[in-house]
């Protein structure tokens, strides 16, 4: 198999401030995507897919791909807003991509034999993540049985601001019963507990809670799956929001699993996560990759040949 990284870096970082995807948080300025890369290729990837917007080519050529090249295999997708299905048009006024769903599905004509691995480029997953959904795709996965690694709620949280995380729930042999996207998730005021917002009123979450980061592990068989999902849904999101409506992989999935398309392995991860959802964010993850390095996790140089 060529197992490949897919990652969504298509977006705009409009909460950031900027192309967060390939902002230097390393002591030698590298993003937190050259360390999903590096990650990706020591559990034993061969691909890695770009999705970004065309236009950010050149600045990710330079800064990222032309170094870890000689590594892997690295490929790019476009996600374009006026790549829509047959009939439907951008609304006037629109700017903003059509969501992590749309994204994937830029890719649909370079995935069709092997698995492969989707995340974010701006998140830090840790190394388990990898090497827990490569034991699953040797393990004898199917087309129409897929895999997400989650992580502990309180392991993904920002002090800087409120997140939005996909809450999922399992049945009795681990695989995923239902997920749905919880808003302005924090912590406490005394930094021991979890608040989620509902109806206006901030409520506990239970400590431990699996949610998703976005870290999904598919076969080529679900493009064509998400491909009807977007099709079918763009019409009335555009109908509803226009300008703001965006198709998302933790939704889609949820309603592949509803509707009996497909099963989803719940995997596990004890990392924590962490990223850089506001510029806030980015002091506390230069030192935590630093921490990473001065460990031995990482060395000083990830690719230096």
């Amino acid at each position: 198999m060529k197992e490949t990284l897919v990652i969504l870096a298509a977006g705009m970082g409009s909460r950031y401030g900027g192309l967060k995807q390939i902002d230097g948080v390393g002591n030698h300025n590298e993003p937190i995507i050259e360390f999903t890369i590096y990650d990706a290729i020591k559990t034993g990837f061969k691909k890695v897919v770009l999705i970004i917007k065309k236009e950010h080519q050149e600045i990710f050529e330079e800064s990222l791909v032309k170094k870890v090249r000689p590594f892997i295999e690295v490929e790019y997708a476009f996600q374009d807003l006026n790549d829509l299905p047959e009939g439907i048009s951008v609304p006037e006024g629109r700017v903003k991509p059509w969501g992590t769903t749309h994204a994937l599905l830029s890719c649909r004509d370079i995935l069709k034999e092997d698995p492969f691995i989707v995340c974010n480029a701006d998140d830090f997953y840790g190394r388990n993540a990898f090497e827990k959904t490569m034991e699953f795709f040797h393990n004898g996965i199917s087309d129409d049985t897929y895999c997400m690694v989650g992580y502990k709620v309180e392991n993904t949280l920002s002090d800087n601001g409120t997140v939005t995380r996909g809450f999922c729930q399992k049945d009795e042999e681990g695989y995923l019963s239902n997920i749905r996207e919880i808003m302005n998730i924090k912590w406490n005021d005394t930094h021991d507990g979890v608040l989620y917002e509902e109806n206006g009123e901030y409520l506990p979450m239970e400590m431990g809670s699996p949610v998703s980061m976005n870290f999904w592990g598919f076969t080529p068989s679900v493009m064509g799956k998400f491909y009807e999902i977007f099709k079918n849904e763009l019409p009335k999101g555009i109908e509803n929001n226009p300008l703001k409506y965006e198709a998302l992989l933790p939704n889609h999935v949820g309603l592949l699993v509803k509707q009996g398309d497909a099963k989803v392995k719940v995997l596990t991860s004890e990392d924590s996560w962490f990223g850089v959802t506001y510029k806030e964010d980015k002091p506390g993850v230069v030192a935590k990759i630093q921490s990473l390095k001065d460990d031995g996790t990482y060395p000083d140089e990830l690719f230096k040949e």
